[in-house]
């Protein structure tokens, strides 16, 4: 495993690089977390130049309140490449969010959240995407991915892991940490 000193997006290529050797060494998915789309279009270059574009899915969050965060440049960029692109809501925040904020409390998914933080914001952001992929169809269920995280902007987290569907989120399982920061 490959610690970085600090979180953030300087590890981005590096990350990519990791997950994509290893995806294309063992034949597995590579999912990848992009909220503005920079490093979804990085990604997406690098399926191509490792000839993985049909095993590789960009996921992005919902619009919130009627404002996409991912920018219509990189959007428009990702479609030209033919990049699979999917937008849902966080599996490990979204309405229990709404409603631990609204009621001051505290939810059994915010403590998977926080507990994955533990190893790294990456670590939470790599399981989420891959679930929420996973739920929306475009992952084979039951095998490995390479699942791609970060912590604010860039990636700065690799994962090999099973993703469950959010309703069994318990049933994720974390093979391998390929890298992460300290």
């Amino acid at each position: 495993m490959l610690i970085f000193e600090k979180p953030g997006k300087e590890n981005t290529e590096a990350t990519l690089r990791i997950a994509f050797d290893r995806a294309k060494r063992d034949n597995l998915w590579v999912v990848v977390a992009s909220t503005k789309g920079n490093t979804g279009v990085l990604a997406a270059k690098m399926a191509q130049e490792n000839g993985m574009p049909d095993r590789f899915v960009i996921v992005g969050a919902v619009a919130d309140k009627g404002v996409q965060k991912m920018t219509e440049e990189n959007r428009e960029i990702l479609s030209g490449i033919g990049a699979k692109v999917i937008f849902a809501s966080h599996v490990l925040s979204g309405a229990e969010r709404g409603l631990s904020t609204k009621f001051s409390g505290i939810y059994p998914v915010e403590i998977i959240a926080n507990s994955l933080r533990m190893l790294s914001q990456g670590v939470k952001v790599a399981v989420e995407v891959s679930v929420m992929a996973l739920d929306s169809g475009v992952l084979p269920y039951g095998v490995p991915v390479v699942a791609v995280g970060g912590t604010g902007h860039g990636a700065d987290t690799a994962c090999v892991l099973t993703p469950a569907n959010a309703s069994a989120i318990l049933d994720c399982k974390i093979h391998e940490i390929l890298c992460k920061p300290y």
